[in-house]
């Protein structure tokens, strides 16, 4: 399904996305979302109350997905304590589809950008729609390459810039939260960017972006392939918009060493 843009324009602030910082700083570049592909999303279902599913069979995918639909709470445990209030878009103006890592009694362990890299939180299984998806990514950062599969099968090769010495791209298993269009000509993103729920622990002093980590295109392709970001990972552009046109929200991104 083609890509169709959402009514949300936003900018996005991501923290390894910086060019080369002699370089006189473009302004902040404006965004627009655009809607989640269908590809990959294989059944959705409703949950009930007690987080059981009031169609079958359950989704098929092989990992799960919870779309919010009403404003609730993400708890640091069921029943916990309170980390954040979240609706049903992201503050880029997608859907906002989370990552589904497990449930318990009418609750969903999700993953989230308001948590720390590697944490997870939980929401009411009453407050989303069950998806599933088994398109996701891999990312060697040694070997500089991002694969984008389904299950087991490889459906593209892509080399990507990783992040330099003392600003690492952070190892880990992320989640897609949105999938972005540029609006500007000069944007150090390119024509696009895949934002991830994780974060950059290692900002450089001063550094005036924010530390969202994202998968976008780059106006220097000389630096695909090389440590030369500030911890975001830089493609082709006929690359990204690949991964624009086949990643649904919430899909995995691991990335390993």
């Amino acid at each position: 399904m083609g890509l169709r843009i959402a009514l949300a324009v936003a900018a996005l602030a991501v923290a390894g996305c910086g060019e080369d910082r002699s370089r006189p700083a473009a302004k902040e570049p404006a965004f627009v979302a655009v809607e989640s592909p269908d590809t990959g999303a294989v059944k959705e279902v409703a949950a009930g109350r007690d987080g059981s599913s009031d169609r079958e069979p359950r989704p098929a995918g092989r990992f799960r997905t919870a779309a919010v639909v009403r404003r609730t709470t993400l708890r640091a445990a069921p029943a916990g304590k309170v980390v954040a209030r979240i609706g049903r878009r992201t503050e880029f103006g997608s859907k906002r589809v989370l990552a589904v890592a497990g449930e318990r009694n009418g609750w969903l362990q999700v993953t989230a950008s308001e948590l720390g890299n590697g944490e997870h939180g939980w929401i009411r299984a009453s407050s989303a729609r069950l998806g599933s998806t088994s398109v996701w990514i891999r990312v060697d950062r040694s070997k500089r390459l991002l694969t984008l599969r389904r299950d087991r099968k490889v459906l593209r090769r892509m080399p990507v810039a990783v992040g330099r010495p003392g600003t690492e791209t952070p190892l880990g298993r992320f989640a897609v939260t949105d999938l972005l269009l540029t609006q500007r000509s000069d944007s150090p993103y390119g024509c696009c960017a895949v934002a991830l729920s994780g974060r950059q622990p290692k900002l450089l002093p001063g550094w005036p972006g924010g530390d969202r980590l994202a998968i976008h295109a780059t106006p220097n392709p000389e630096t695909v392939g090389a440590e030369a970001s500030l911890g975001c990972l830089r493609g082709h552009a006929g690359d990204v918009r690949v991964l624009m046109r086949r990643l649904p929200l919430g899909a995995p991104v691991v990335v390993v060493a």
